[in-house]
């Protein structure tokens, strides 16, 4: 068979890449041919056009030697051929030299940045507060801690995960924005490696927050993070010497273990299981999700625990009646034990401390005239007792049967849960085993079914029921959802459609695991929409500044202890009566409740607050509409 000849330019390409793949003699020999293929016709050109050049032809050739000479540093010394070949030598030895001098400089700074992009120096600061982990809380906890140094004049985040630290500091510049005075640091390596550890400087830190992966491995790695600090201390490696450690785990499993390694400093939060219980409080009680938010966020008010002498020896009650721009919510008794809502005749001791809800720390001073109440528009009744309910939840995962078991205990007995999901016998057993843990007060049923299915949806009567759970379930790329939020936001679409063939308004509550996908979600404004990686990034944050407070949100998460409430406000004051919230405040004191805000039901649907006020002027006067919510702290 004949072959045909390659085109010329093909050959000669293909000639140029054989050379140069030589090495490096070979690409030294092409620059060298390049620049004199340059160099000598434009000296050429310079010497014949100008005048005053010499008139011979030897002479000009002279002149353009000089040209290239000094153009390329060789020289360019004229004059008998062993002294020009002796100039040539010297000036290669000395571009030769100075060549290796930049080139190893130039290696050495290339090394340096190198490491420093890997992140492997130590931080060297105090005071500083360290996130271990990357996951979908680290935003969150990031801007927070920032928050909370605001008022900070040097302060330092440090950052360190297993991943790059330029794609880690770009991904924080971009969802946590201006920092501020405070500095943000990432560091490259594994958080389970005593030595890489060290680097952080744990010893130094005031806070040291433990993040856990959204992955099956995610809780283990986070126990050998947490066993990784004390070998750093034991080691001599700068362990957390004084620091708050806080952890999160999803599992309910490997929380022992983990509190055991974390030590007696650590705190450590069960994802999961707080995830549930806001999840089940919130379907009950809407809005209640924007009140934990705003407790929450070191942007609006919060917990504090507050020294106050001129209270020694006065009851709680007088406490709660002092303030006029805080809310006093429990006591911290000597010893640490901390008590939330105690009884409103309990002595406040010289050794107590009182925790507030306050703007600041610094805010929380009891004025010497208590705001007053309006006895008249007080009222003595207690809430209306509560009926049974009918929930229907939406999609099924490792957190439902968590919901059920805690709707069990908090909903009225004779409540029905009907659950519509897919996933086959698998969820049907599931749904089976978590009716028997439920109880008998309350009846699970289960419907099979494809909630992104308008279908569906269309035959469940949505607007029937007292609430509705839409949980983040399992995607389905063959039906082309990428994620769970994508299932999510197409049954809230199909939701929204429900509500208005019906007229009626829907109460819906909603878990997501992308704080990205919130703001898509196709709810009435100021609907509860729990992202479960926020959530737990604000606690983490809220305790790695006071410990004392993983006692509290325990007990406001827990269906036997105290919680928060939002009940109508025509239980408490007159409806269309004009009054101070200072009246709203006595009347629930003397229920056993702590008052600390109210919910304006014409601003429900405004944000960015949604109506939501939480520790309010208690002098502040406004009309009382029996739509209205007070925000209590009571008894389950």
């Amino acid at each position: 068979m004949e072959h045909r000849r390659a085109p010329l330019a093909h050959r000669v390409r293909y000639w140029f890449d054989t050379t140069l793949a030589r090495g490096v003699t070979a690409l030294i020999g092409w620059l060298a041919a390049a620049c004199l293929a340059v160099v000598v016709p434009v000296s050429a050109a310079l010497v014949w056009t100008d005048g005053g050049a010499p008139a011979s032809l030897l002479g000009k050739l002279g002149a353009v030697w000089r040209h290239t000479g000094e153009t390329l540093r060789l020289g360019g010394t004229v004059g008998p051929p062993l002294r020009v070949l002796l100039s040539v030598l010297l000036a290669l030895v000395a571009l030769f030299y100075v060549s290796t001098l930049v080139g190893l400089v130039t290696a050495a700074l290339q090394q340096r940045l190198a490491a420093l992009r890997l992140g492997r120096s130590t931080v060297l600061e105090s005071g500083h507060a360290v996130v271990l982990g990357w996951s979908e809380q680290v935003y969150t906890v990031v801007s927070e801690l920032v928050a909370a140094n605001a008022n900070q004049r040097r302060a330092a985040v440090a950052v360190l995960a297993d991943r790059d630290k330029t794609q880690m500091e770009e991904a924080l510049r971009t969802h946590v924005g201006a920092t501020g005075r405070t500095r943000l640091v990432c560091r490259s390596g594994p958080t389970t490696d005593p030595v890489v550890l060290a680097r952080m400087s744990p010893g130094t830190a005031t806070a040291i927050l433990v993040l856990p992966r959204e992955e099956p491995s995610g809780d283990a790695e986070v126990v050998k993070t947490l066993l990784a600090l004390e070998a750093a201390g034991a080691a001599g490696g700068g362990g957390p010497s004084g620091a708050c450690v806080v952890a999160a785990v999803r599992d309910a499993r490997h929380r022992l273990a983990a509190s055991l390694a974390a030590g007696p400093r650590g705190r450590v939060l069960e994802t999961d299981d707080i995830t549930a219980r806001l999840v089940v409080q919130s379907a009950r009680q809407p809005g209640l999700w924007l009140v934990h938010r705003e407790l929450l966020d070191f942007a609006g008010d919060e917990f504090y625990t507050v020294a106050e002498p001129a209270l020694t020896g006065r009851t709680f009650g007088d406490a709660v009646r002092a303030y006029r721009t805080s809310c006093a919510v429990g006591l911290l008794r000597d010893g640490g034990a901390l008590v939330l809502n105690p009884p409103a005749h309990t002595v406040v001791t010289a050794r107590d401390r009182l925790l507030v809800i306050a703007h600041d720390d610094d805010t929380a001073v009891p004025d010497d005239r208590p705001p007053p109440a309006d006895e008249a528009l007080i009222l003595p009744g207690p809430p209306s007792a509560d009926r049974p309910e009918r929930i229907l939840l939406l999609g099924w995962n490792r957190r439902a049967a968590l919901m059920a078991d805690l709707l069990g205990r908090y909903v009225p007995p004779g409540s029905v849960l009907d659950v519509v999901a897919d996933g086959g016998g698998a969820t049907a057993d599931a749904v089976r085993r978590a009716a028997t843990a439920a109880g008998p007060g309350l009846s699970v049923t289960f419907r099979p079914g494809d909630t992104t299915c308008p279908a569906t949806v269309r035959g469940l009567d949505a607007p029937s029921y007292d609430s509705v759970i839409v949980l983040a379930s399992g995607a389905d790329p063959d039906q082309g959802y990428g994620g769970p939020d994508d299932r999510t936001l197409t049954t809230l679409l199909l939701l929204r459609e429900a509500e208005r063939a019906s007229g009626r308004e829907l109460s819906v509550v909603t878990e997501m695991t992308d704080d990205r996908n919130r703001v898509l979600a196709p709810v009435r404004a100021g609907a509860d929409c729990i992202v479960s990686g926020k959530l737990i990034g604000l606690l983490m944050a809220q305790i790695s500044q006071n410990p004392h407070l993983a006692d509290v949100f325990r007990e406001l998460f827990s269906p036997e202890g105290q919680e928060v409430h939002l009940r109508p406000a025509g239980a408490y004051v007159r409806p269309g009566s004009e009054t101070a919230f200072a009246t709203a405040v006595e009347s629930a004191l003397r229920r056993g409740e702590c008052a600390i805000g109210y919910r304006e039901h014409t601003r429900s649907a405004v944000g960015p607050d949604y109506g939501i006020r939480i520790n309010p002027d208690k002098t502040r006067v406004r009309r009382w509409s029996a739509d209205d919510r007070i925000i209590v702290i009571a008894q389950s």
